[in-house]
């Protein structure tokens, strides 16, 4: 295989995992047209990735999943990832993805929740042009018990206590990073979308 032929290969494959979500309005939502991209994050439970393609398609925009990007591009699960090559590995892959990621247009983004660990993926977020950053923020009572209620299935929930010190670790993290902060507690992800659509983007 050439390397013409593999890089097509990969783009297809990218492509494959940006998914266009159909609007039902009865047109997009405006937005500023200076952003072409909207980044989701938050701890596991946030509904980054529902709350995701409901914006998209609001917007009329693509939603990418940077999990979903980074198994497409490797060809493994995240768990077996981390199995075969450790999380500092994992890391270093999943900042190429997101830097692929990055590089889409009118796409609404969901982060994985450890992403804004690593200082290379924050500087990413923060110097890309034309992106906005936004935090699904809720008690982590509230997020876990949505992660059971969804049988989220991670390692790190088979233990409440590291859960949570993980949560604290990356809270203040997420708040950094973002543009915009929302509280997902008591909202449907349908009014968690209205809340971004109504604030200053």
């Amino acid at each position: 295989m050439t390397s013409t032929e593999s890089a097509e290969q990969s783009q297809h494959k990218s492509e494959a995992q940006t998914e266009n979500m159909p609007n039902n309005e009865p047109g997009p939502t405006p937005i500023p047209p200076n952003l072409r991209r909207l980044v989701l994050t938050g701890f596991m439970g946030a509904g980054k990735s529902t709350i995701g393609r409901l914006l998209a398609a609001r917007l009329n925009w693509s939603f990418l999943d940077l999990d979903a990007h980074l198994e497409a591009r490797t060809g493994a699960t995240i768990p077996q990832l981390f199995e075969r090559h450790g999380e500092a590995h994992f890391r270093r892959l999943e900042s190429t993805a997101l830097a692929s990621a990055l590089g889409q247009n009118n796409t609404v983004l969901a982060l994985g929740g450890g992403t804004p660990e690593e200082l290379t993926n924050r500087l990413l977020l923060e110097q890309t042009p034309a992106t906005f950053t936004i935090f699904l923020d809720a008690p982590f009572p509230t997020l876990f018990d949505r992660c059971m209620l969804q049988n989220i299935a991670r390692p790190v929930l088979a233990d409440p206590t590291t859960a949570q010190l993980r949560f604290q670790k990356r809270h203040p993290l997420y708040r950094r990073l973002a543009n915009l902060t929302i509280d997902t507690a008591d909202q449907t992800p349908e009014q968690t979308v209205d809340a971004i659509l109504k604030s200053d983007l």
